[in-house]
């Protein structure tokens, strides 16, 4: 069979074979896996209208049309098969219980608290594990995903919890969709003085995403107006039945405040467990899990907060959590206090890595540290190709002059206390819709303090710097003041959506309207050797201003545009406007065709608020 030819250049033919190409890569790699020349390939894109360097990360569907241009069937491996592949090569399983079933023990439920922002969440733990976090939270809103464990009586048992507390303000749906994505069972919130509510919603649509059956709390049943049987009618519109209404929905109703009824909440959330859940997990095997949260602590370093989902975490075990890695140096339960080992369904804070994971990343105790310093460094190598072709803007040969002219981009660098809120802010600020004539660009995001290294990125780009809960350190500051970097500090996150917002709508080139001033109707035309043809005009409407825009019509067609009323006279007098019902002489510039019976049409233009 002849090879293809794209432009002059010979190509390999493939028979429609597959080829399994990871996110990011290059041309080379592509190059490599069939056999070709790649410097070929880059000619066969450049005559495909793209603009690609060999050792490029390229985007995954320019990577799929050169495999439909030659015949190959290229399939871009997901993360997830990625990183399965990955740990592979090290003779590592991560998300299988080894060994049989009589090595498996039962382990605490999982628990999620979601709902509507306001409704109690943060109350609801407070009263669960008798302490406060809410006075620490800026505006009242939950800013930091935590996990804590609670020991609760079922049949005359003590028997523990594991609670995720997920944040509650729309903003932070990212995080919110992670909580209830490693949780065994949702607990939903609704105040029973305020019913269901968007986010209560969408809470229930996380939950049922994630396969895992919901408890839902009425709360604040002491309060004037609660009305626990609506809230249990509302819900069965989106397939949460109360259990005596004949469904399988446990409900109860609550006062976080009062502390009404919440032993009966532990109950049901046990009782739902047993009855729903097989919760067995081994604890004898190197521990794997899920890094819940993260931040870097000025004192200890990176802190994560790690829920073990399977096996045994032990002080001294080498980890690694997705492009974080490390030894475990120290273990914190919710209290302070040190632990030694950390069983199936316990969350622990993890002192010891070396840089901050990401909130969500799956983490893995290995054989030693080399191991789990070369899987990180291979995670952020692919990571940092993904996001480079991610990044690429596409340009074609028809658009090329277009793509070298300046856009309108406002380029953001995020910094955070932890790398969850960092994740949130920038996943609402993505969203921010203000049209397809401004971008946002996020070109760095980070946990930790603002340091010289994020402003110097920032003189290079014109960046604006946000840092969330964190402060410029040191000399970052005068360096910044001395080149002129814009620093904003927040610590509510919708304080920084609203003001991003406003400030990409600022970047918008302005939008005009039309606004008619008056119309006038040519009465007589008088000739002047000085003035040139002059209208005498009776303004039939609205007002004749001096310099006003018009245009003339004639039988109700346009005749001319793009006018301007030069001058202007009342009798005898040169004036600024003539309104309606009055006489007045005018001249539209060197425009004379005019004649009786014409009408004078005057506007402006005005400029557009935007919404």
């Amino acid at each position: 069979m002849q090879a293809p030819s794209v432009g002059g250049v010979r190509l390999p033919k493939g028979n429609g074979e597959t080829i399994k190409l990871p996110r990011g890569a290059s041309l080379t790699d592509f190059a490599d896996k069939i056999g070709a020349n790649p410097a070929s390939l880059v000619q066969v894109l450049f005559h495909l209208g793209e603009m690609v360097t060999a050792t490029a990360s390229v985007a995954d569907e320019v990577l799929e049309l050169l495999g439909t241009e030659m015949n190959y069937n290229v399939q871009v491996v997901s993360p997830e098969e990625e990183d399965r592949e990955l740990l592979d090569s090290f003779s590592i399983s991560y998300g299988e219980d080894a060994g049989g079933e009589e090595d498996l023990v039962v382990r605490p439920p999982v628990v999620t608290i979601m709902g509507h922002v306001d409704h109690g969440k943060t109350r609801l733990l407070d009263t669960i594990r008798k302490a406060n976090v809410a006075e620490g939270e800026a505006g009242g809103i939950t800013q930091h995903i935590g996990a804590y464990q609670v020991m609760s009586e079922l049949d005359g048992y003590e028997r523990p919890i594991t609670f995720i507390d997920t944040p509650g303000h729309e903003a932070f749906t990212a995080m919110r969709a992670r909580g209830a994505k490693s949780t065994d069972i949702a607990v939903i919130v609704v105040a029973a003085d305020d019913g269901v509510m968007p986010q209560t919603v969408e809470a229930i649509n996380h939950a049922q995403a994630a396969d895992v059956p919901i408890v839902v709390a009425v709360n604040k049943i002491d309060k004037e107006g609660a009305n626990p049987a609506k809230i249990r009618q509302q819900l069965t519109e989106y397939g949460l039945v109360a259990e005596e209404y004949g469904g399988e929905t446990m409900f109860v109703d609550i006062s976080a405040r009062e502390n009404i009824n919440i032993e009966q909440l532990l109950e049901a959330i046990l009782l739902t467990a047993d009855a729903a859940l097989d919760l067995r997990a081994n604890p004898n095997m190197e521990a794997q899990g899920v890094a819940i949260e993260a931040h870097l602590d000025r004192g200890r370093g990176p802190v994560a907060t790690v829920l073990v989902q399977r096996g045994t975490l032990r002080v001294g075990d080498s980890v690694v959590a997705g492009d974080a890695s490390g030894r475990v140096r120290r273990m914190l339960d919710e209290h302070g206090a040190d632990v030694t080992e950390a069983y199936p369904s316990r969350p622990v804070q993890v002192i010891g890595f070396t840089s901050v994971p990401g909130a969500g990343d799956t983490f893995l105790v290995v054989d030693e540290d080399r191991v789990a310093r070369q899987i990180a460094d291979r995670r952020r190598a692919r990571e940092r190709n993904a996001e480079l072709a991610s990044r690429r803007k596409r340009v074609s040969l028809e658009d090329l002059d277009a793509a070298l002219k300046e856009t309108n981009t406002l380029n953001l660098i995020i910094k955070g206390d932890n790398s969850g809120t960092v994740e949130a802010l920038e996943d609402a600020l993505m969203k921010i819709e203000v049209g397809d004539d401004v971008e946002l660009r996020v070109i760095h995001r980070g946990v930790g303090g603002i340091t010289e290294g994020d402003i110097n990125l920032a003189i290079a780009d014109n960046v604006i710097v946000l840092g969330f809960n964190v402060r410029a350190e040191g000399k970052a500051t005068e360096l910044a003041n001395r080149e002129g970097v814009e620093i904003r500090y927040y610590t509510v996150i919708y304080q920084a959506i609203e003001e991003i917002e406003q400030a990409l709508k600022g970047m918008l080139k302005p939008e005009y309207e039309e606004v008619g001033l008056g119309t006038a109707e040519i009465r007589e035309v008088f000739r002047s050797s000085r003035f040139g043809t002059i209208a005498g005009c009776l303004v039939m409407g609205g007002v004749i201003r001096r310099n006003a825009r018009a245009r003339l019509l004639r039988d109700s067609v346009v005749v001319a545009d793009n006018l301007s009323i030069n001058s202007l006279r009342r009798v005898k007098d040169d004036v600024v406007e003539v309104r309606e019902g009055f006489e007045c002489g005018l001249t539209l510039g060197n425009f004379n065709d005019i004649k009786q019976g014409d009408v004078i049409e005057t506007f402006e233009m005005r400029e557009k608020p935007r919404s």
